[in-house]
């Protein structure tokens, strides 16, 4: 299993609030960089995000902090009150969990955006197709400050019948992703790039080692 394939995913002794950004915990959480497309060639550095993810015993915490050198792809209308279906199609950051290492082909996807607005789905790819339950409700949360050159997303996710509460030592499958800019020149950044022939996130075989410690 090779190091760059791995997330190590530190014990926080307190639950963190989503909206506490800047905490100096985050300080201690080991930095994911995420600087290469879909494709596996580099991004610009302009585009590059760094993600950190902790856990506590209530929850999963991850924070992107990510390059802004272009103009914000968002919407004018945001609503944070239920999740935003097409929110993919928009500037966002997203994390892939499968809980079963074993059967990678059903995880969960959550997304936030620069705006606070958000996303969660469970997926289960099938032998014909894969399937998406949009009534998934993990209960997640989320913050987001923008600054001049530099965007800060939080995500906190609790643990729950569908996401259970990990032991210190336990392994799980994942992936992170970014989403930034407008067609044509649209990025679609990928921690563990997937390699398809089309821009593609769906591809759980390549998934990383969320690794809890």
């Amino acid at each position: 299993m090779s190091t760059d394939s791995i997330i190590e995913a530190l014990y926080a002794p307190a639950d963190l609030p989503v909206a506490d950004l800047k905490s100096a915990v985050w300080s201690k959480a080991h930095p994911v960089t995420i600087d290469r497309y879909w494709s596996g060639d580099p991004a610009p550095a302009a585009r590059h995000c760094e993600a950190r993810i902790l856990w506590s015993s209530k929850a999963l915490h991850i924070r992107f902090v990510c390059h802004q050198a272009e103009p914000l792809i968002v919407s004018a209308t945001p609503q944070t009150a239920k999740k935003t279906m097409g929110l993919w199609d928009r500037d966002v950051c997203e994390i892939f969990i499968a809980p079963d290492p074993h059967v990678i082909e059903r995880y969960f996807e959550f997304e936030a955006a620069p705006t606070g607005e958000w996303l969660d789905v469970a997926i289960h790819w099938t032998p014909e197709k894969r399937e998406s339950d949009w009534e998934f409700q993990s209960h997640m949360t989320t913050a987001a400050h923008v600054e001049r050159d530099r965007i800060i997303i939080g995500m906190r996710i609790p643990w729950n019948h569908w996401i259970h509460g990990p032991q210190s030592g336990e392994r799980w499958r994942t992936n992170l992703f970014r989403c930034v800019g407008s067609d044509p020149g649209r990025g679609y950044l990928a921690w563990q790039p997937t390699r398809t022939k089309e821009a593609a996130f769906h591809v759980p075989q390549v998934f990383g080692w969320l690794v809890f410690k």
